[in-house]
């Protein structure tokens, strides 16, 4: 991955961030959704010139599949940098808890407009990087798939307003990049998580990259799920150790290294290698992870339901 530059902006994405610079004036609430397992990688740096003063609730979505010890962490920075933030299940969703944190963030809002004899009807912004559940979560708002969703990015192209509530109303909106992804650290872990399409990218260098950073942050669990003895080669060899452990061979033997690349990267993306935490907030700078040696050794990963570490880079 170190010798490609890894840069993926469609066109229509710039049409959307146009379109959504005027809609976000009309938004009474901003819910922006990141993925928990790389809350600084997968937020768009640009939506907080966009989004200005507005009210924001943070939505870390995927928490299920992020380490529960990091995701807690992660609250309590955010809220010590005065942003409100929520832990969202990718599986399950408390629809009340949620419902009554928006009504929480507008409570202002609706209440000036009943001084005025008014029953406001709240309208909400949905807004995140392509592939973090925007759409998936509006569904379970809803209660019905009314918004498109998908397990590829870009599957949501142009807004859409859904009446979630009587008086309240999402709207959906395309996910959106930033132009310039000058951090590689983060536009590697946006291939992790499927934001970026898998067409635009080297599968295997990713794929290496990956397995590169699960050997740190949970060596167990990784050797638990490929049935690995040996994690001290290089990425290249461990692939080819998963290949002939799983029976993905061609012809002659060759070690089937395309369908590796599909299956760890579609097994990470589902959390069936464990529950991963990316990046941790010791460190304000994005993607930069400070940790002592003592927090290293309390918190690998040693299985779906055990803790990790955080990573620093590839």
């Amino acid at each position: 991955m170190d010798n490609q530059k890894i840069n993926w902006y469609p066109g229509h994405m710039a049409k959307a961030r146009r379109q959504m610079e005027e809609q976000i004036k009309k938004a009474d609430l901003i819910l922006e959704i990141c993925d928990a397992r790389m809350p600084f990688s997968s937020r768009n740096p640009d939506l907080n010139k966009m989004i200005g003063s507005r009210k924001r609730l943070l939505i870390l979505n995927k928490s299920d599949l992020a380490n529960e010890t990091v995701n807690r962490r992660w609250l309590g920075w955010f809220q010590s940098q005065g942003t409100d933030a929520v832990l969202l299940s990718s599986l399950r969703m408390n629809r009340k808890e949620l419902l009554d944190r928006i009504d929480k963030n507008t409570r202002e809002i609706t209440e000036k407009a009943l001084l005025r004899g008014m029953k406001k009807t709240i309208r909400a912004m949905v807004i995140g990087v392509p592939n973090v559940g925007k759409s998936t979560m509006i569904n379970r708002l809803r209660g019905n798939s009314i918004a498109q969703t998908g397990d590829r990015p870009g599957v949501t192209r142009a807004s859409q307003v859904i009446r979630v509530t009587p008086y309240l109303e999402l709207m959906d909106t395309p996910g959106l990049l930033w132009p310039r992804l000058d951090d590689q650290n983060a536009a590697r872990r946006l291939c992790y998580i499927g934001t970026i399409r898998d067409e635009t990218v080297d599968l295997y260098a990713l794929t290496a990259a990956l397995l590169e950073e699960l050997k740190t942050l949970a060596p167990q669990a990784l050797a638990e799920r490929y049935h690995l003895k040996d994690l001290s080669g290089d990425s290249a060899k461990l692939m080819e150790e998963i290949c002939r452990g799983r029976g993905w061979l061609l012809k002659g033997g060759e070690a089937d290294l395309e369908r590796c690349c599909n299956v760890v990267l579609d097994e990470f993306r589902g959390g069936k290698i464990g529950r991963i935490s990316l990046e941790e907030p010791q460190n304000q700078a994005r993607n930069t992870v400070n940790q002592s040696d003592d927090e290293k050794a309390g918190n690998r990963n040693d299985g779906p339901d055990g803790e990790s570490p955080a990573a620093d880079g590839f």
